[in-house]
């Protein structure tokens, strides 16, 4: 009995049609004519894109502005715990002896 292939996930799909687009286009745009193919191409399905994405919007700013204080919080948790101005102080120290030795030489 032959083994089966399982079929590709949308994950799969997107990743090999991403890869795809991101390989052939710098190639497709160095044949003559390109950009206005690509321009034709572009003012017919610009209108669609805009409507497909103004459906997903709302969704998404919601989501946004959902998630947005507590990522905020960690940051600011992140930015408390981290010693940067200590850090900062001793690299500018360490550059300004280095520069001050070179000077003296």
């Amino acid at each position: 009995m032959p083994v089966r292939i399982p079929s590709a996930r949308r994950t799969e799909i997107l990743t090999f049609g991403v890869a795809g687009l991101g390989a052939f286009a710098p190639l497709y745009m160095i044949f003559p004519g390109a950009n206005e193919r690509l321009a034709t191409a572009t003012a017919r399905w610009a209108p669609r894109w805009e409507r497909n994405l103004s459906f997903f919007t709302p969704h998404i700013e919601r989501g946004v502005q959902r998630l947005t204080p507590p990522v905020a919080r960690t940051v600011q948790k992140i930015d408390e715990r981290l010693p940067l101005e200590k850090l900062a102080k001793k690299v500018d120290g360490n550059i300004r002896r280095g520069i001050s030795r070179v000077t003296k030489q």
